[in-house]
């Protein structure tokens, strides 16, 4: 349930009432507005104890959170949360793009791919060190060395960097090079994985499941967010249906439906969504004119030699062309990049 302050309410009264929260049991969360503080009182029965709180000093009103996503909706906050990774922040105005390939395969095409993303205007790095593949036999990414390769490129361009987390037996490994973790889709129900996430400060780009609602979504990222990281990005790309012309179906749908359901930021990933280089920037316009905040796209020098992902990936120029695109249509529908 949701607490709301009164204006200027006693310090004396907020720690009172944070204290009978605590002694109930439930989860403290305060949500600092622009007119109002509120706290959420986190708890499958919270509600229960509405009527402990409604005459205490300092409250205006009791609101119930009916959604079971409680930390992640915007019942418990109206205003966009921002997520700020390095020096770049989405939520905002501010239309970002991650790029990069999907795999470090070495050293000098993940140098060479940074540096062109940089200067075609991306965001931030992504590059998998880890891979979660199909097949036990395709290459499963560098590990440590790639790690480091993604560090020495944001040393060189300034970009920060996003890579995959597998396991929660990386994730020590993983907070000492990357400014951003990546849930990956086979992952996004891993809930040992989520909590475990959840209690670094890293901000954590969660993907959705191949065959996940957004509702399945939205608890996902509360598993995050109830351990105390508040730093989460969702990401739509594409799910598993009966059509075999695109590798997965895109739901640009679920980027109004977040918005309407959640504060958190949303990004597209229209490279795994579609698996075709041809339509990842049609559909990557489509997901800024739909009202994402980002764009997670696979980039690299020469596709057909690429270790992981080479067809659904863009050549640099393509990217740059892209990028050019977007910078049109973000200026139509009111937003920079």
């Amino acid at each position: 349930m949701i607490i709301v302050l009164k204006q200027n309410a006693a310090e004396e009264h907020v720690d009172a009432i944070v204290k009978k929260i605590e002694g109930f049991g439930l989860g403290v969360h305060f949500v600092h507005g622009k007119e109002r503080t509120i706290i959420g009182a986190i708890g499958s029965d919270a509600i229960n104890y509405r009527d402990h709180f409604t005459s205490m000093a300092g409250v205006e009103n009791i609101v119930p959170i009916m959604k079971p996503f409680k930390l992640a909706s915007r019942e418990l906050q109206q205003e966009r949360s921002l997520v700020q990774v390095g020096d770049q922040v989405f939520g905002s105005p501010n239309f970002k793009v991650i790029a990069g390939p999907c795999s470090v395969e070495n050293r000098e095409m993940l140098l060479q791919t940074a540096q062109e993303v940089k200067d075609a205007g991306a965001s931030l790095l992504r590059g998998g060190a880890f891979k979660p593949r199909t097949s036990p036999y395709s290459f499963q990414g560098l590990g440590e060395e790639g790690l480091k390769l993604l560090a020495e490129a944001r040393d060189i361009t300034g970009l920060p960097v996003v890579t995959e987390v597998m396991d929660v037996r990386d994730i020590e490994l993983m907070v000492r090079y990357a400014d951003m973790l990546q849930v990956g889709a086979r992952n996004m129900q891993n809930f040992r994985l989520l909590k475990e996430v959840g209690q670094t400060s890293k901000p954590v780009i969660l993907k959705r499941g191949m065959s996940a609602t957004v509702e399945d979504l939205l608890m996902s990222a509360e598993y995050i967010i109830s351990q105390g990281n508040k730093q989460v990005i969702l990401c739509e790309r594409g799910v598993r249906t009966f059509e075999t012309a695109t590798r997965n179906t895109l739901d640009l749908s679920a980027v109004p439906v977040i918005n309407s359901l959640s504060h958190l930021p949303v990004v597209v990933d229209p490279s795994h969504a579609t698996g075709r280089w041809d339509l990842v920037a049609p559909m990557a316009k489509a997901a800024l004119a739909a009202g994402a905040d980002g764009l997670m796209i696979e980039v690299h020098p020469s596709p057909a030699e690429a270790l992981c992902d080479g067809p659904q990936s863009l050549k640099p120029e393509r990217f740059k062309q892209l990028m050019d695109d977007l910078r049109r249509i973000a200026l139509a529908v009111g937003r920079d990049l």
